[in-house]
Formats: structure tokens, sequence, C-alpha cells
């Protein structure tokens, strides 16, 4: 992760210097540059420089009309907002009919606490969603390989777009055998996978549904663009995962790239969407219509508004320094 911000934080400069958002500058890159930023190390033997190589020129041909498609309409987000485990039902009933009034094709609950509360919060969310809107569930890998199969075949009849970190990310064997006992339920997996590695054997594994990467997690974008083109390797769609300060804003990058240089397609491929922090950046995310609008200021939008990094500046920033005063403030802020 220390190496990933290192790494981010280049490729923001580079793309501010080039005056293009880092989504534009990679997807205008040529097969063969994109190609020359990955460490095929520990992967060649599922994927190779030619393969990956192959992948892109596929894509290539379109990439002009994707990007301006993606500049018109953008790209499909779903939200996590509604489903917190603190929230009351009214609260979640509330907040996921906003969700569907916003124009949200999935929503996304936390699970995991207790299955018959689980089934009822699930059964809440779709009286108020509807059939036709996608209901994901994730368990934050809460669950041992065992528990995680009986409980979401005692979510399976609530028809799940996903079920999200059913167990550790680590357990290769273990996810995948929870696959092969849930299926139809697709599985979920990635913003907590340390590497590149790990992604190539759940996928060989026939593991996961989908892939979520993450912008942090591991070593930057050359490691998420080789995650990417495992993925397309395997037909796996990629859905990002936020949340946190600043990952939507890092995220869209990268899902952006996939779509326009490496996949080609948006079916079955969204970003996810959590509605705060975003007023500490300075080129926050713009949601409009259920979608992220295609960022269009130079870098990698992770530049923080100085008065929020004053303020939250461990240990002497105005934030803490009211917590030691105020126990307790710090945390709800």
């Amino acid at each position: 992760m220390a190496i990933g911000a290192v790494v981010n934080a280049l490729w923001d400069l580079k793309a501010k210097l080039a005056g293009l958002p880092l989504w534009r500058l990679l997807a205008q890159m040529s097969p063969k540059e994109i190609v020359a930023l990955v460490d095929f190390r520990y992967l060649s033997d599922v994927l190779t420089p030619d393969e990956a190589l192959e992948i892109l020129k596929a894509s290539a041909s379109g990439k002009e009309v994707r990007a301006h498609k993606l500049a018109e309409v953008g790209f499909p987000a779903y939200t996590t907002s509604p489903g917190w485990l603190g929230y009351s039902d009214e609260r979640m009933e509330l907040l996921c009919g906003q969700a569907v009034g916003s124009g949200f094709t999935q929503v996304k609950l936390k699970v995991g606490r207790e299955l018959e509360d689980d089934r009822r919060r699930c059964r809440i969310a779709r009286s108020v969603i509807g059939e036709s809107v996608g209901l994901a569930v994730d368990a934050n890998q809460v669950w041992g390989v065992g528990t995680a199969i009986e409980w979401v075949k005692g979510l399976a009849e609530f028809d799940l777009a996903w079920v999200e970190e059913p167990t550790s990310p680590d357990d290769i064997l273990g996810t995948a055998a929870i696959r092969a006992a849930v299926q139809p339920v697709p599985v979920a997996v990635g913003e907590h996978v340390a590497n590149r590695i790990v992604f190539k054997q759940l996928l060989q594994a026939k593991a996961i549904d989908v892939m979520q990467i993450d912008a942090c997690r591991v070593a930057g974008v050359n490691e998420n663009i080789a995650n990417i083109l495992l993925a397309a390797k395997f037909g796996v769609p990629v859905c990002p995962h936020t949340g946190g300060v600043g990952l939507c804003e890092l995220a869209q990058h990268l899902a952006m790239f996939d779509y326009v240089a490496v996949s080609g397609s948006l079916a079955g491929r969204r970003i996810e969407w959590i509605d705060h922090l975003h007023e500490h950046f300075i080129d926050p995310v713009r949601i409009r219509g259920a979608r992220y609008l295609a960022p269009v200021a130079p870098g990698f939008s992770a530049a923080m508004r100085r008065e929020s990094m004053e303020r939250y500046r461990f240990p002497g920033g105005a934030a803490w320094s009211n917590e030691r005063k105020h126990p307790g403030v710090g945390a709800a802020i």
C-alpha cells in the first residue's frame, strides 16, 4: 500500500503534466505502451505479454468512440449508502427509495450479523426497490467457508446481484468452494486482495464472478492494470471498490480506462458509490442519473483541499486537538 501511494502520486503528476485526466492519459497509450507498464513476473503462466497485447489490440479500434460515449453519458454506478448495518429499518427503507428515485439500478446491503435479521432487511429492501433493481450483499469477510455457504443459501431467494467478501480473500480455495456451492449467486471479491498474484489465483481457481479492484490496496496504477488485464483474459467484469476518503475519486479512472482501452464493455460493470467525504477534494466525483461523469480535470482526482489537510493533519490538526479536549468529537467528525 505504501508503494501504491507513491506510484499513484507519480501518475497523478504525470497526468497533470500531460494536461489530461488519468483515465484518458492511460487510454490513449498504445497497446505496446500499456503492456510495458506491467510486471509479468508470476503472471506469465496465465497471462503473457503477447496475450495482453492481443487483448489491447482487439479493443484499440473502438477506443475513441467509447471515450466519446463516456464523456457524454458517464459510467454506471451502484450505491452502498442505504445498507449500513447500523441503520434502522426506517432509514434503510427511506434511503433505498431515494436510491431508486435517483436512478440507481443496484443497491448493496451489509450482512453477517444474524441470518434472520439479514433476511428481514433484504425483504424490506426488495419490497422498496422492486424486482428489476439489483440487490447485492456484503459480508466483509465475517464468515468461515461453511457458514458462508449456509448464509448465502439462506439469502438466495432475494435474487442477489452478488455476495461480496463471503470469507477471507486470502482463502482462495475456500472462496472457490463457496462460489461452487452458492451458484447461481455471483461472488465478488477484491477490495482486500493484496497483489496481482492473489487475483491470478482467484481467477485460476474459478473463485470469483466479479473482480473488485481497489485503487490503493495493491501497488498502484501499474499493478491494477495487470489486474484489469487478468480479468479481461478470464472474462470477469471489473467493478472497483470505493468507500473511504477519495477512493471514489481514484477508482473511476481505473474503471473508465478498463472500458475504453481493455474490456470495451459496460456489461456487468459498475463503480461503487458512497455519498460522503467528497467535499474534501478539489476535483470531487460528479454523479448524474446514477452514473459517474468522466473527469475532465488533469490528474488522478486525488488532490485534497488544503484546509481539510490542515484540519485533519495528525496529530496537530484542529480536529485532533478538539478530540483531546472533547473525547468522541473527532470520531463523530
